[in-house]
This record gives C-alpha cells, structure tokens and sequence, in this order.
C-alpha cells in the first residue's frame, strides 16, 4: 500500500504542476484574421516558396515531429515537416479586430 501511495502522490504533483496561457480576445470571442493569398494548412514548403519567395528568417526545426517557423513580412508560417500547420498574421490589434 505504501507504494501505491507513493505512486498516486506522483501522479498528482504531475498533474497540478501543469500550466497552460489563455489568451482572452476583449469581446470574449477567438477571432481568426485570413489575408489573402496566405498559406494554407497542408500546403507544401516548395509551394510557400513559389508563392512567397524566400522568406525574411528560417528558424532552425526543432522537436519531433520536426517543426519549422518562416517569418514573411506581415506573417509566419509554421510547418510540421514538409507542410503547413499553421499562418501566423502579424499586424496592430486594429487590425486584427477589423479584417
């Protein structure tokens, strides 16, 4: 029994040590900002690259599976291995708000 105490105690540090940001948008809404022309979720890196050029930096990849982060001029582009995960819109609150 000792032991199981000893495990369930564990598991329980574990789990109240775990933390996480919440990011609260003022009208209590997410909001998703889409620019024209911005790479889409599957995209191929060579794609992104016919498109948009060479981008401004290349992050070094990290982690497994390998992601990688493009910055452009006004957004980045992360890629998980070869294609897009996700486009990152840079720009002032205003325009976030107002698309």
């Amino acid at each position: 029994m000792p032991a199981f105490c000893a495990v369930l105690a564990g598991a329980l540090f574990m789990v109240s040590t775990a933390t996480a940001d919440v990011l609260v948008m003022p009208s209590g809404e997410p909001r998703v900002v889409q620019q024209p022309e911005q790479p889409a979720r599957g995209m191929h890196k060579n794609t992104v690259l016919h498109r948009h050029g060479e981008p401004e930096v290349r992050h070094p990849t990290v982690g497994a599976p390998p992601i990688t982060r493009w910055d452009y001029d006004g957004f980045a582009v992360v890629f998980e291995g070869h294609h897009v995960v996700h486009t990152v819109v840079r720009g002032s609150r205003t325009d976030a708000l107002h698309p």
